[in-house]
C-alpha cells in the first residue's frame, strides 16, 4: 500500500533529493542538470 500525498504547506521549507536507481548517473551532462534546476524554481 503506497503512503498517502504529503500535504502542501504554503510557506513550507521542502528537501527534494533526486538519486537514480543504485547510484546510477540522472544527469548526463552539465546542461541536462541546469535545465533541470531551473524546471524545480519554477
Amino acid at each position: 500500500m503506497p503512503r498517502q500525498v504529503r500535504k502542501k504547506i504554503e510557506r513550507g521549507i521542502y528537501h527534494v533529493l533526486f538519486r537514480g536507481i543504485n547510484r546510477q548517473t540522472v544527469f548526463e551532462d552539465k546542461k541536462d542538470h541546469e535545465k533541470h534546476l531551473q524546471a524545480v524554481k519554477e
